[in-house]
Parts: structure tokens; sequence; C-alpha cells
């Protein structure tokens, strides 16, 4: 397996890392309580605020960022690119990735979008590191 290969799984992870965060005051309370509802998920990841809030939303940033990245590790493989290029597009793809929940937990909108399209780029350049 390459190491791009294993970003991808890593990539996969990441949003329910943030999931994770989301919901881990939720953990250990009764619902009745404010616990986390795990019969009705979506409605409880709803009326969270603050971090919490702002983790729920990184995790459907990670889901949506996936695709794009998936695509364009394996259409650089297919397209026989160096792969220590494509290993290091996905390493930066991950780097951004993590920088930017950190900065989304942390309030910093505009670095937060910075780093975004720092991993956008990444993704995309995947499609042009090919051969000929």
């Amino acid at each position: 397996m390459t190491l791009a290969n294993t970003c991808i799984i890593v990539a996969s992870l990441l949003p329910i890392v943030c999931a994770g965060i989301a919901k881990s005051r939720g953990f250990g309370k009764r619902r009745r309580d404010g616990g986390y509802d795990n019969h009705q998920p979506r409605a409880w990841l709803s009326g969270l605020s603050g971090w919490q809030a702002r983790a729920n939303a990184a995790q459907a940033n990670s889901f949506e960022a996936l695709p794009l990245f998936i695509a364009g590790v394996l259409a650089a493989q297919q397209m026989q690119a160096p792969q220590a290029t494509v290993d290091a597009l996905a390493l930066g793809f991950i780097g951004a990735r993590i920088a930017y929940i950190a900065a989304y937990l942390a309030d910093q909108a505009t670095l937060r979008s910075l780093i975004w399209f720092a991993g956008l780029a990444c993704s995309i350049a995947l499609f042009f590191v090919g051969g000929p």
C-alpha cells in the first residue's frame, strides 16, 4: 500500500474524529440530562453551540472534501504519476485537513479558509501530476 493510499484511509477517518469531538461533552450523560442522543443524533447535533458546533461543521466539511481527494489520488496513480509526488500531495492534504480542523475548533475563520484552499489545491494538483 502506498503512502497516498494510507492517506485516503486517514482522510476517511477524520470526519469520525470530528464527530467524536462534537459529541464528546454528551458522552456519559443521560439523554434527559443533555447527554448525547443516539436515538435522534442529527437533532441533538443541531442544538450544539460553540466549539462543539464547529466540530460538527468540520465533520461535514471533512466528508465534503473526501471525493475530490480520493479521486485525485486514484487518478494520479492511474496516470502513473511519480509516486513520491502523489505521496507528497496526499500528505499535504492530510496536513491541511488537520490544520483546518484545529483552526475551525479555535474559531479562526480566516486562517481556516486559507488552510481549506491549501487542501483543495493539493486535491486538484493530483489531477495534473500524471504522465503524458
